[in-house]
């Protein structure tokens, strides 16, 4: 065995193991880009919904320390119904500190509250996810309770 053994040496990558590695790179980097808008959005809508479950208990709340001034509609209000007056009756100035802000922490905030009987109180709270003019996705929150 006089052979020579012949040894092959890489010295380098070459430029289209490069371009693979830097085209892979982009491609990961596009999915965890894209993971994190999503995770950022779901994060704002579950903040949302906290915060329209927080302002449904805290005017079920109010009903429930007046429930002496709780005549025939005095809370109750739909999506469309004007902002009352505050001063005029303690449900008044309820639903206008109320309704202030909860449109001012919900983009679009309204409430719709309706009294079923004396004890079951709906309060749906609405408000709208516009982001940008082509997205205006509207919510809807719903919460029953009883009084």
């Amino acid at each position: 065995m006089n052979g020579q053994i012949r040894r092959f040496h890489q010295s380098g990558f070459s430029l289209l193991e490069v371009l693979v590695t830097m085209v892979i790179i982009a491609v990961g980097l596009m999915g965890f880009a894209a993971m994190m808008v999503n995770s950022m959005k779901n994060n704002r809508l579950a903040m949302q919904r906290s915060m329209a479950t927080f302002y449904a208990y805290d005017i079920i709340d109010c009903m429930r320390v007046n429930r002496q001034g709780m005549t025939a509609g005095s809370y109750t209000r739909d999506f469309i119904s004007a902002i009352p007056t505050a001063g005029a009756s303690v449900a008044a100035t309820d639903l206008y500190f109320w309704l202030t802000s909860l449109s001012a922490a919900l983009p679009s905030g309204a409430a719709d509250i309706k009294i079923s009987g004396s004890e079951t109180v709906t309060v749906q709270i609405r408000w709208s996810e516009s982001l940008n003019a082509s997205d205006n996705t509207v919510h809807t929150w719903k919460t029953v309770s009883t009084l």
